[in-house]
């Protein structure tokens, strides 16, 4: 059997873009499916080397179990911007998997939350009645775990991405730790800060409503006090119609800082807005340490203005999925997390790290990103 066919990305029904990624043939009573092959990767000083072989482990495990054919569907909230990569990565898997499937767009920051949750309830639906074996989801919230358990009831495997639901049916959630995560970053920002004391401007979340921005937050926070410095979290406003909004927030947050700002940091993919504050509070050479990869973030980068940023592996984060849903049916959950072992933080969440990128070293991670196809 060839490992070839058709994928597609849809927004329920709207053709968005076709990749190589479901088997269009099925092996005969005497022919042998062929062993899934991935598709080499460019090793550099970017390559999660460690997660790599933790693929090729599954891929070797799942090679030794009788290969069928498999129909699994991957939703993301949008296919633009930062799902762009998962996107590119889950098509890319389910390629070489032979699995016959759809990748899937949501409404995106479109509409309010009750309306993108429905949506994407509907696109779990039509999955199960298009007889789907396993779901892949970023879900846009607690509304979507009913749905989930009802999927799992029927016997489909859920796997979710970027966002958890711990308390659905789900077997695995793939991403970002978000305490290590905000540990991280704050120790990045503190390698760029004179010694304290002074007040570093953290734009977070407060909203206990969204736990994984709260614990980035929280621990990012933590870690800055034990250094000695004075930590003031200025709130995201996501709103792009209310970003000079956000930026006043954390330029009055700095005018009033006692004892004096020495440095920022962001924690989501508007960080850039933080060099925008410090501009508009006239303190244009205040470190700031960033999260993402957004085009401004990237022009900040070079011009100096932003010291270094924490990318998330959203390629990774599609490409496992499709590959940890195939084990699951192939080899069992348990025999599938016991590979995954070295990258789970507890008994279901697996920890896809972070790239930490200096300014000096964006066009290294650009050519790295160009050599897996995941630009955003």
């Amino acid at each position: 059997m060839t490992r070839t066919g058709r994928c597609w990305m849809t927004a329920l029904g709207l053709m968005l873009t076709t990749a190589a990624c479901g088997s269009s043939d099925t092996p005969g009573d005497d022919e042998k499916a062929e062993p899934i092959k991935r598709a080499p990767t460019v090793e550099n000083e970017f390559t999660p080397v460690e997660l790599e072989a933790t693929i090729d482990d599954l891929v070797a495990k799942i090679n030794e179990s009788s290969l069928e054919p498999m129909q699994m569907t991957v939703l993301v909230k949008s296919i633009d911007g930062f799902f762009a990569p998962v996107a590119t990565g889950a098509g890319r898997a389910m390629g070489e998997l032979g699995a016959t499937g759809n990748v899937v767009a949501g409404l995106g920051r479109m509409g309010e939350l009750e309306e993108r949750v429905e949506h994407q309830n509907e696109q779990i639906r039509q999955a199960v009645a298009g007889r789907t074996e396993g779901i892949g989801i970023a879900p846009f919230g607690d509304g979507n775990a009913a749905v989930i358990d009802e999927a799992v009831e029927k016997g489909i495997h859920v796997v979710t991405l970027d966002t958890d639901l711990k308390d659905s049916r789900r077997s695995i959630y793939v991403g970002t730790s978000n305490t290590s995560a905000g540990a991280t970053a704050g120790k990045t920002l503190i390698e760029q800060l004179p010694e304290g004391p002074g007040t570093v401007i953290i734009h977070g979340s407060t909203d206990q409503t969204w736990v994984d921005g709260v614990a980035r937050t929280q621990h990012a926070k933590d870690v800055l006090e034990e250094a000695g410095y004075t930590v003031v979290v200025s709130s995201i406003i996501w709103s792009n119609e209310k970003e000079l909004e956000d930026v006043e927030s954390m330029k009055t947050a700095i005018e009033a800082a006692d004892p004096p700002v020495v440095g920022m940091l962001g924690l989501f993919s508007v960080s850039y807005r933080c060099a925008m504050a410090a501009e508009a509070a006239a303190k244009p050479d205040l470190p700031i340490v960033a999260f993402d990869f957004d085009p401004k973030t990237v022009g900040y980068l070079r011009e100096g203005r932003i010291k270094a940023t924490h990318v998330q592996r959203q390629y990774y984060e599609g490409y496992i999925v499709p590959y940890i849903l195939y084990g699951m049916k192939s080899i069992g959950l348990e025999a599938t997390k016991d590979i995954l072992a070295s990258h789970m933080v507890d008994e279901s969440r697996f920890n896809l790290g972070l790239d930490v990128v200096p300014g000096n070293k964006v066009d290294d991670y650009n050519a790295f990103l160009d050599s897996i196809g995941a630009n955003q």
